[in-house]
């Protein structure tokens, strides 16, 4: 088990740099990759380019999230702190790509609203990996 809690933890790394790369590593290059820029006569994003994304990440994310609640609901035995993060992992996990999609179809305000979420879901998930890895070490 805890070489599949540490693939989950180069899966959050390596899905943070990806997103990065493809969307930009600012607010400022992210609404150019969104939005394009008349200045520089950059274009938007394609549509099916981001709908692949956020599919990618709809199914990655749930994924990768099922399996570590899962362990860390075996581990775990505070069942109060337990229902809270679990459930706003899930629901950021959830929001993050549905308000990506949002913020390109409509408004920039769903663009710091992808930026909360998506680093909600990746902050709590790692909040998961290391609980899990702490009770690997303890008795």
């Amino acid at each position: 088990m805890a070489s599949v809690v540490f693939a989950m933890l180069l899966y959050l790394i390596l899905d943070v740099f990806v997103h990065g790369y493809v969307l930009g590593w600012d607010v400022a290059s992210i609404h150019t990759t969104l939005y394009g820029n008349v200045e520089t006569f950059e274009e938007p994003i394609l549509i099916d380019s981001l709908l692949l994304q956020v599919h990618i990440d709809l199914f990655m994310g749930i994924f990768s999230l099922l399996i570590l609640t899962a362990i860390w609901i075996r581990f775990c035995v505070e069942k109060q702190v337990l229902t809270w993060v679990l459930h706003a992992v899930l629901l950021s996990a959830l929001l993050a790509p549905i308000c990506l999609i949002l913020a390109y179809l409509s408004s920039a305000f769903f663009l710091y609203a992808w930026l909360a979420t998506y680093c909600l879901w990746h902050a709590l998930a790692l909040f998961i990996i290391v609980m899990i890895f702490r009770k690997f070490r303890s008795p």
